[in-house]
């Protein structure tokens, strides 16, 4: 009996932090920024708005991301689409979560990319 309970604490330590990697949702703060957004999942699609910006309190409310769907292939990367201030649109991107509690927004536009970083809040 015991036996089976060290190996169900076992398998449940060594899933936790993979179901975390893959947890999008919750409230982020841009890394370098004033910037907070939160990212909400329904139905395995996310999408994330601004819910705080000191620099630029009429950013509050907007929709940042959409469409945003967990990619198959690849553990902890999200697709969709950003919104673009400086463009006035919505371009493709590519988030990932490369730890928990920290997460990458990569952005391209034809030949030139970017990546902004940004740090979990609250899950």
């Amino acid at each position: 009996m015991k036996l089976k309970a060290l190996l169900f604490m076992l398998v449940t330590a060594l899933a936790a932090p993979a179901a975390l990697a893959g947890t999008i949702a919750g409230i982020w703060k841009h890394s370098e920024e004033a910037g907070w957004i939160e990212i909400r999942v329904v139905d395995g699609v996310a999408s994330g708005k601004h819910v705080r910006n000191e620099k630029h309190p009429e950013l509050v409310g907007r929709e940042i991301l959409k469409d945003l769907a967990a990619d198959k292939s690849e553990v902890g990367v999200w697709r969709g689409q950003v919104y673009s201030e400086r463009l006035g649109e919505y371009k493709d991107a590519e988030v990932s979560l490369p730890e928990p509690d920290s997460l990458e927004m990569k952005v391209k536009v034809g030949f030139m990319s970017r990546t902004v970083s940004w740090v979990r809040v609250m899950p």
